[in-house]
């Protein structure tokens, strides 16, 4: 019988390699840059066309390589870092297995020109999929020029498999943030399409901050330092009003690497207990020092997951550091921003506490319900409120409609008139799909006999006046029911109602804007800033009007009506924090994801004391929303403690 078993060709087992190394550009980015940084760089250039697919450059004026090196680089697990297997276990480097370069030129197009600065001429190889085109002696500036071009062009299964340029841009800005944050001491630059999106000089840590993320981070800042035998944290806290909705601005660092750690994420916000909103999330540049023997970072290829071989301590000790700069700030709220401490010289100062002095914060106001906010003229044929099946059902009499009768109701009656809380619901699979009746469409009659009855058994019989609506802690409404009592979250409710209203806007592209008195200008991160040029179309059909002013920056000129009276500066940045999260979390279209995330953005600020007639308003439209039992996440919105229930918890 023949032997079946044979070793792969070097360039099959490349990329094998390249399809856990290499996932997209910004993969390709992220070890290139790393390389970079080990070679001791002080100055970096990232020139990217496409998103990557064309082109990704990185010039650096590190050491350099000599001819042999350059050619050795390229082969399977080739490193200058690794000698013995105890090396393994003292690893303070980047990169470290060999396999970066030779996974890329397994799936691209490099070329690389390189020299030592004691060289006169340097080299310059050619591969194309791991086959060598060229290797000859030029003259080139001290460092390393590497080009990859034409990625995934002899794999085109994994070339379909990317995303839009604007996705894939994202990508990259989060991986050149990373190795940026981490090396403050280097300068970094970066070219998409010809066009400058960073110019990061070499600096401190908080200027590297401030320069990537927007001057409004210069008031946010809280230092934070803790220094044990074992391990050493440092770095930089946002302050706890500052804090954001959507998670995408923390870091981790250890030993300068890059990580993701739950556990640890777990234990900074723990260390912010009972400062932060609810549901917020803050942010911050967090540096872990620890003996390399004590961890194992050989345990994922992108290198971005590790292992403590004590993560109590190292949890107890990060906590008790973000607690400590929490604990300070909340007692010397003001900031001597100049006394900064740099990391480089591996010293610190506990005098580095940044300090301010935070803005009154606005009360919010509460959701005004559409029906509330004009009456009809006395010509105008008159309709009974949206949601108002209160009345309808009960008879019971309201400022905005006479009391009427179950009798009254006519066999049939259309839609418009009954509202959306009688309108028939739609299918499960068109709640996200854009709406296709045009605005003359007549709408469709229901007859009452069936649809009424319907809703009467679907929904809680409610039977009560406004004045009968408790509202506890500005969180929770009570209202009693024929089967008990039913528990609404406040907060749950304004997000499903503001859900259906962006949702709504943005199918029929009609949301309307409240123009800005006097325009508000905002910076965001170039990832954000991608991000809103991207959704412009989607945002605009909410109600934002914005224009590009410079570089990351917009001029705001209107917001969404319904968010008036929020700050917009902060509306818009949040939102695109936050969509930049559930775009690449959730498999949704950019309508829904849009919808939700200014639905929750715009519901957290409704946690405030109402009146009678706002709870009452608030009950109306809830119940006139598509599915007012749960959030567009899934989460409850109400919930019935029925008679049974509350007596049982009387029992004895």
């Amino acid at each position: 019988m023949l032997n079946i078993i044979q070793l792969l060709p070097d360039s099959i087992a490349n990329q094998i390699a390249a399809g856990e190394v290499v996932q997209r550009p910004a993969s390709v980015v992220k070890e290139l840059l790393e390389n970079a940084v080990d070679a001791g760089a002080k100055s970096l250039q990232v020139i990217i066309r496409d998103a990557g697919r064309t082109l990704v450059q990185i010039i650096d004026d590190g050491s350099g390589m000599s001819e042999t090196d350059a050619r050795m680089s390229f082969e399977r697990h080739a490193t200058s870092k690794i000698r013995s297997s105890d090396d393994l276990f003292r690893i303070r480097t980047m990169g470290f297995r060999g396999e970066a370069l030779a996974s890329i030129a397994a799936v691209a197009q490099v070329e690389m020109r390189t020299r030592r600065a004691d060289e006169e001429l340097g080299t310059l190889i050619r591969i194309e999929g791991s086959e060598i085109k060229a290797q000859e002696m030029v003259s080139c500036l001290p460092g390393t020029n590497i080009l990859v071009k034409n990625l995934f062009f002899n794999v085109p299964a994994r070339r379909n498999f990317l995303k839009s340029n604007s996705v894939e841009m994202r990508h990259i800005l989060d991986e050149f943030q990373r190795v940026a944050l981490a090396h403050p001491e280097v300068g970094f630059s970066l070219f998409h399409n010809d066009q400058e999106v960073y110019n990061l000089v070499a600096g401190k840590l908080s200027r590297r901050i401030i320069d990537m993320f927007g001057k409004s981070y210069r008031e946010q800042l809280a230092f934070c330092e803790e220094e044990t035998p074992y391990v050493k944290v440092r770095g930089y806290i946002g302050k706890p009003e500052s804090a954001r909705k959507a998670r995408g601005d923390q870091f981790f660092f250890v030993n300068n690497r890059f990580i993701k750690h739950n556990y640890l994420h777990h234990a900074v916000i723990g260390a912010y207990e009972g400062t932060l909103p609810e549901g917020s999330h803050p942010f911050y540049v967090l540096f872990i020092e620890i003996d390399p023997s004590h961890i194992d970072i050989n345990i994922h290829p992108t290198k971005t997951e590790i292992k403590f071989d004590d993560e109590r301590s190292v949890y107890a000790i990060v906590m008790a550091a973000v607690r400590k700069a929490v604990g300070i700030y909340n007692l010397s709220p003001s900031l001597d921003f100049e006394s900064d401490v740099n990391f480089l010289d591996g010293g610190g100062s506990s005098n580095a506490i940044e300090r301010h002095f935070a803005p009154a914060e606005n009360k919010p106001k509460p959701l005004t319900p559409s029906w509330s906010e004009a009456k009809p003229a006395a010509s105008a044929p008159r309709k009974a409120p949206a949601g108002n099946w209160q009345a309808m059902f009960e008879g019971l009499a309201t400022p905005e409609t006479p009391a009427r009768g179950k009798d009254v109701f006519p066999s049939e009656i259309s839609a418009d008139w009954l509202g959306p809380a009688l309108a028939p619901p739609p299918a499960e699979s068109q709640l996200d799909a854009p709406e296709t009746n045009s605005a003359q469409t007549e709408p469709e009659a229901v007859t009452v006999g069936s649809r009424a009855n319907k809703l009467v058994n679907e929904l809680p019989d409610l039977q009560t006046t406004e004045d009968a609506i408790l509202q506890v802690q500005n969180r929770y409404l009570l209202v009693p029911v024929k089967s008990g009592l039913m528990i609404i979250d406040q907060r749950r409710a304004y997000e499903r109602i503001l859900y259906d209203q962006f949702h709504a806007a943005l199918s029929r592209r009609n949301g309307v804007a409240q123009q800005l008195l006097f325009p508000k200008t905002v910076t965001v991160s170039p990832v954000d800033f991608q991000l809103a040029l991207d959704l412009r179309d989607e945002l605009t059909s909410l109600g934002f009007q914005f224009d590009e002013l410079g570089q990351n920056t917009f001029v705001i000129r209107g917001v969404p009506a319904m968010t008036t009276g929020e700050n917009e500066e902060e509306l818009f940045a949040n939102l695109l924090a936050q969509l930049r999260e559930e775009t690449g979390r959730l498999k949704l279209e950019r309508a829904e994801v849009l919808a939700r995330s200014l639905a929750r953005r715009s519901a957290g600020r409704h946690t405030v004391t109402l009146s009678p007639t706002e709870r009452k308003a608030l009950v109306d439209q809830l119940f006139g929303a598509t599915n007012p039992s749960y959030t567009p996440a899934g989460e409850p919105v109400t919930t019935v403690l029925t008679l049974d229930k509350i007596a049982g918890l009387f029992k004895s």
